[in-house]
């Protein structure tokens, strides 16, 4: 009977221990592929394509990486072990041409010194690693070269030195042209940063324009005999695919709050009419207007309001701002794919798992693990009592 109760003993503390693996190894692996699954790229319409293979694009915004001053080790092992396993997961599964991010990479960039700008450098290729035939291009956000008063020509140029981006830049994949911006030069106050950042994007726009409008261009001026657009289009200015760019940023163009914004990703019920202030919530109205003027954009995305939000801006330009990528901003994060071609776009959402599942899933583990071993125990205990008392009836025979 003693050797049959520790079988039973043991069996049962390798179930317990078997089962704790297997939630362990869901939760913190397999959860991630069972909300990636879900998602799909968008398909674009039949003709948009015109027979060349449509660009697949991931955006995410917002992860916050903590500094040496302000985090704490179990949020970083918690929140970026969730950041890894969800960017590998989807890399894996959805296989993305590029990934942008934009802006926040870190929480502390504004702060660092050399030595913990290059340990948090180190942190942010290990999560993002990804394979050579893919790009990634990282956005500036405040928290990472700081605010327009934290701004400073050194955080700016070791965080361009270490992405390989500008201030202001386009970058092409298949026809399609995306706006880079360092939406916080954009402050409109002719300080040294800002005034170079707003003269590049305006000879990018005109570079654009003409690219654009070049056939269109080229005729009007011939009928006119004029040469003022010849003089406004330079021969040698950088020519780009003749397509409606995308503007890729992470302050949002101005709105007022987000009490237009729905869905279950959008911002609570009673953040949403927060108002939102010019130059540090979201751009000016005079800086958004310039972006707009300039660039005619067929899409606006953006981070840094931790939430999402869909805006169409004068009725014809719609911005899409993307939430944060880490459970440490919120509860629910998510990321877009987008399937673009030179003349046409579609956007879908793909949502990872919530935290307070996780959480849940494991509280529920170790309370049904904790009943059954007090079970085990009173069984054990009442099973030895009753033994006992046989025994005593016996040597009383």
């Amino acid at each position: 009977m003693h050797g049959l109760s520790c079988k039973c003993k043991w069996g049962l503390t390798f179930t317990l221990f078997l089962s704790v693996i297997c939630v362990f190894i869901f939760c913190e692996y397999l959860i991630y592929y069972s909300a990636i699954l879900r998602c799909s790229w968008p398909k674009l319409n039949r003709d948009s394509g015109k027979g060349v293979p449509p660009l697949r694009a991931l955006f995410l915004s917002d992860t916050h990486l903590l500094g040496a001053i302000k985090g704490h080790w179990f949020d970083k092992l918690r929140r970026e072990w969730q950041m890894e396993r969800a960017f590998q997961t989807a890399l894996g599964v959805l296989q993305p041409e590029v990934v942008f991010i934009l802006g926040d990479i870190f929480d502390e960039g504004k702060w660092s010194s050399p030595k913990d700008w290059e340990d948090d450098v180190r942190r942010f290729k290990q999560i993002f690693r990804h394979p050579r035939d893919m790009e990634l291009i990282a956005i500036i956000g405040n928290h990472d070269i700081g605010f327009h008063h934290e701004m400073s020509w050194y955080k700016l140029e070791r965080f361009e030195r270490v992405f390989n981006v500008t201030s202001a830049q386009i970058v092409t994949y298949k026809g399609v042209n995306f706006v880079l911006v360092n939406s916080i030069a954009m402050h409109g106050d002719r300080c040294p940063i800002c005034e170079h950042v707003e003269n590049e994007l305006y000879s990018l726009s005109q570079a654009l324009n003409c690219s654009v409008l070049i056939v269109m261009i080229l005729w009007i001026s011939q009928r006119n005999r004029s040469s003022s657009m010849r003089t406004y289009c330079q021969e040698d200015m950088q020519k780009f695919p003749r397509s409606s760019p995308i503007i890729l940023q992470h302050y949002p163009l101005y709105r007022p709050n987000d009490a237009e914004c729905t869905g279950q990703d959008a911002a609570s019920p009673e953040e949403r009419h927060q108002v939102f202030h010019e130059r540090y919530d979201v751009l000016s109205q005079e800086a958004s207007q310039r972006l707009l003027w300039w660039f005619q954009p067929r899409l606006i995305l953006s981070g840094h309001t931790h939430s999402a939000c869909k805006v169409v801006h004068d009725n014809k330009h719609p911005e899409i701002s993307v939430p944060s990528f880490s459970w440490r901003n919120r509860n629910n994060p998510s990321f877009i794919l987008g399937t673009f071609s030179p003349t046409d776009f579609q956007l879908a959402k793909c949502f990872l798992p919530e935290e307070s599942s996780v959480v849940a899933i494991y509280c529920s583990t170790a309370m049904v693990v904790s009943l059954l071993l007090m079970a085990h125990l009173h069984l054990t205990k009442t099973s030895m009592l009753l033994a006992t008392n046989l025994m005593g009836k016996h040597k009383g025979f």
